[in-house]
């Protein structure tokens, strides 16, 4: 078994990123979720609201953020270094708000300007608790972005190929890996071996992490992330198959037990 790609989100929502190494660090990989876009209450925006956010490339940089979208001139974002945090939270049903601090007006309009919406971007510069302790079956404390629970997300290719199955089954067409927007992607595993995972640890190239739990699906993954468009597939038929104690599944959480680098063609082993 083998890392075939490697991907990071610099901001909640937001495109892509493909690499062929990433640094883990203990709340995931480095320039990943570390920036938000948020609304008037301070809430999140992700793709589960706007189907826009596909348009917004985003590239982390020395000191900031670079960001690009079709129709508007790029922009440069410094880490903002002064001004008071302001409290933010991933949804708006999180118990936990979290310090941000605010990117400033010229990236608020250039990003309301982008979602047809008044908005704010902010930055964690310091990952922290927005879980509480029980949420979650094992619990990262303060390793964690502005990710939706756990640092890292790993998908597995044969899982994906037994989900295109199902959807040829049904006369559908099928669906490439990004509508699941993982960290990681691992091939030469059966399909849907990731499920026997859960709680164990496994070892990436030479860093250790530990199987978390599955990921619960939503409606983004209904939304092809090169254009935007929305619709019922695959998420339906991926219920019909994987609902597993009223939750639709596909992905591993993974919490980094070291920090390091990893590459593309890292073998993974799982631990006894």
């Amino acid at each position: 078994m083998r890392l075939t790609s490697i991907h990071t989100y610099p901001v909640t929502g937001c495109h892509r990123l493909d690499h062929d190494g990433a640094f883990v660090q203990p709340w995931g990989l480095a320039g990943d979720r570390r920036w938000m876009v948020v609304d008037a209450d301070g809430v999140g925006v992700t793709q589960r609201e706007t189907t826009r956010l596909v348009g917004l490339r985003a590239t982390v940089r020395s000191g900031g953020l670079s960001l690009r979208a079709d129709g508007q001139p790029d922009l440069d974002v410094p880490e903002p270094a002064g001004g008071e945090p302001v409290a933010v939270r991933t949804f708006r049903s999180r118990k936990f708000p979290v310090p941000a601090r605010p990117a400033g007006r010229v990236a608020d309009d250039w990003l309301g300007a982008l979602l047809g919406r008044p908005v704010r971007l902010v930055w964690l510069g310091q990952p922290t608790r927005h879980l509480a302790a029980g949420d979650r079956e094992h619990d990262t404390g303060d390793q964690v972005s502005f990710a939706d629970a756990y640092p890292l997300l790993l998908a597995n290719t044969a899982s994906l190929d037994a989900l295109n199955g199902w959807l040829a089954e049904a006369g559908e067409e099928p669906v490439p890996m990004n509508r699941f927007r993982p960290n990681l992607v691992l091939d030469g595993a059966s399909a849907w071996a990731e499920d026997d995972w859960v709680g164990r640890s496994l070892r990436i190239g030479d860093l250790r992490f530990r199987a978390a739990g599955p990921c619960e699906r939503c409606v983004v993954t209904t939304t092809d992330q090169e254009t935007g468009v929305r619709a019922k597939e695959p998420l339906r038929t991926l219920a019909r198959h994987r609902t597993i104690r009223q939750k639709v599944l596909f992905g591993l959480h993974l919490v980094p037990l070291d920090t390091g680098h990893l590459a593309v063609g890292a073998p993974l082993v799982v631990v006894p």
